[in-house]
């Protein structure tokens, strides 16, 4: 099975018609149902019942679509990473800002001490954005918090953190030294959902806090950024019985660079040192 063969294969697979998928290859359709019969053959399965009326996926269809966009999406990274070694040589972190528990910097510095390391370009992305870009190859590691797609990477927790509630001085609920999920209308469950709500139409923390110093929203946020920005306004609260926030260091499956490798050690390195001194550590 090759690379042609399989992205025949995607294109019939998510149109369900032979005629649209070959449009959309810029084929005609007698090829294209030549090709995937042979495919067939190739693997011993059938792909696709079909009818005059309709195209459906079988059992073994659904299994090879979602394996073939991962090694699709895989050849494409490649491609990129290759280019991107003959262009600039070195690694690409994303993070989104203000999204990396203040460990970045002592993450930089520890790998940059490492015999054989390479310059780290570091690239600011907006919020769960991270996965998207190791996936297509724009970058080669990631720190990124906890829930995302993990499809084709592979990951180091870094720090697990408390959540605090974030909200204007002038609230009501701002008098009390510490709140509970219920004060805010939630629970354990429905605490990731209300976060994406609040971030919604925003770019980056600086507008999310003036937002909160309006009144207009009340959010959770880790523990380590209260301290790192306290603003007039806005009051931070605990919330004890909030789920804590888990940032990950994420890298792809496939990836086989020493420099990646060495890129994680540094990061558990710093990342168990912060943990063992921190006052959130849990």
């Amino acid at each position: 099975m090759d690379s042609r063969s399989l992205q025949y294969f995607v294109a019939v697979a998510e149109e369900l018609n032979f005629a649209r998928a070959a449009e959309r290859l810029g084929i005609s359709p007698p090829p294209l149902s030549r090709a995937i019969r042979k495919l067939e053959a190739e693997l011993g399965v059938t792909l696709f019942e079909r009818t005059t009326h309709q195209v459906t996926r079988t059992p073994a269809g659904d299994v090879l679509l979602s394996e073939g966009r991962l090694a699709l999406d895989a050849l494409q990274a490649a491609g990129r990473r290759a280019r991107r070694a003959a262009e600039r040589p070195g690694l690409v972190l994303a993070v989104k800002a203000d999204g990396d528990a203040g460990l970045l910097e002592p993450i930089l510095e520890r790998y940059a001490s490492k015999p054989g390391s390479v310059p780290v370009t570091v690239r600011l992305c907006g919020w769960q954005e991270q996965p998207r870009l190791l996936r297509s190859g724009e970058a080669d590691a990631a720190l990124v918090h906890a829930p995302y797609d993990r499809t084709g990477l592979d990951t180091e927790t870094l720090a697990v953190e408390p959540r605090l509630a974030v909200l204007a001085a002038s609230h009501p609920l701002a008098a009390r030294d510490r709140l509970e999920l219920a004060d805010l209308g939630l629970g354990p469950d429905t605490v990731d959902r209300h976060i994406d709500r609040t971030r919604q139409g925003l770019q980056d923390l600086a507008q999310l806090l003036a937002v909160v110093a309006l009144g207009e929203a009340v959010t959770l946020l880790p523990a380590s950024l209260a301290t790192r920005y306290p603003r007039p306004g806005v009051a931070y609260r605990p919330v004890p019985d909030a789920p804590p926030v888990v940032l990950d260091l994420a890298w792809p499956q496939q990836s086989r660079s020493t420099a990646t490798a060495a890129l994680v050690c540094a990061a558990t390195a710093v990342a168990g040192a912060a943990s063992r001194a921190s006052a959130w550590g849990l």
